[in-house]
């Protein structure tokens, strides 16, 4: 698979198989991950794992605070601005439509969305899980550098046939995470990854992306 085929395929997948990811090949995506630049080479990330037994425990733990009801944890970070312009206003709403739709799921039904945000914290039937922190005295700079670390992990997923999902949804449950993977506390969830086989007969529609004209401007010199 080349560069530009990992790059087009990959979405994010809510729906895997219960096939096992070998770890031999999780630890071939994370060590040529290792590689993604970072300003002065600080590499702020840091990854965690989860398969088997320990994943299997904090799907349980999240899904006893779904059924409770359990107020989400208070927010470490802010996903989006609380006025969120023009026009990233209108790619989110219709990102909610378009993902929401294709579940059969009505806007007013808010029972129902909630249904299905709650597989996040199954992740999705996903049999592997990675979760990103950062240390909390980084700046946007280094979060950026995070992002670019997720993304080559993704795209070296794809390589080896892999699907993933990355979800800033398991910050809300962070407490929980932390419980099984008791991480230095200096150190702040960013997001969670689903990684496995895609179960093709689960519905998810993929999402569309902006044209080209609407977010590149080339300047031409002669």
């Amino acid at each position: 698979m080349d560069v530009y085929e990992a790059v087009t395929s990959r979405r994010a997948v809510r729906g895997f198989t219960d096939r096992q990811v070998p770890r031999e090949v999780l630890a071939r995506v994370l060590t040529a991950a290792a590689w993604t630049p970072s300003a002065s080479n600080v590499q702020p990330w840091h990854a965690y794992v989860l398969t088997g037994a320990p994943l299997a425990e904090l799907k349980k733990r999240a899904g006893e605070r779904v059924v409770s009801g359990d107020p989400w944890d208070e927010p470490e970070y802010e996903q989006y601005p609380p006025d969120l312009k023009s026009p990233y206003r209108e790619r989110r709403f219709a990102f909610g439509e378009q993902r929401y739709g294709g579940l059969g799921i009505p806007r007013e039904d808010l029972e129902a969305r909630q249904r299905a945000a709650a597989a996040n914290w199954d992740c999705f039937g996903a049999p592997a899980a990675l979760f990103c922190y950062l240390d909390r005295d980084m700046g946007p700079a280094q979060w950026s550098d995070v992002g670019m670390y997720l993304q080559t992990v993704m795209l070296l997923l794809r390589a080896e046939g892999l699907h993933s999902c990355t979800q800033m949804a398991w910050a809300k449950y962070r407490k929980t995470v932390a419980e099984v993977l008791a991480p230095p506390t200096e150190l702040i969830l960013f997001c969670g990854m689903s990684i496995g086989f895609e179960d093709v007969t689960v519905r998810d529609p993929r999402t569309g992306r902006a044209p080209l004209d609407e977010t590149v401007t080339f300047v031409h010199g002669r």
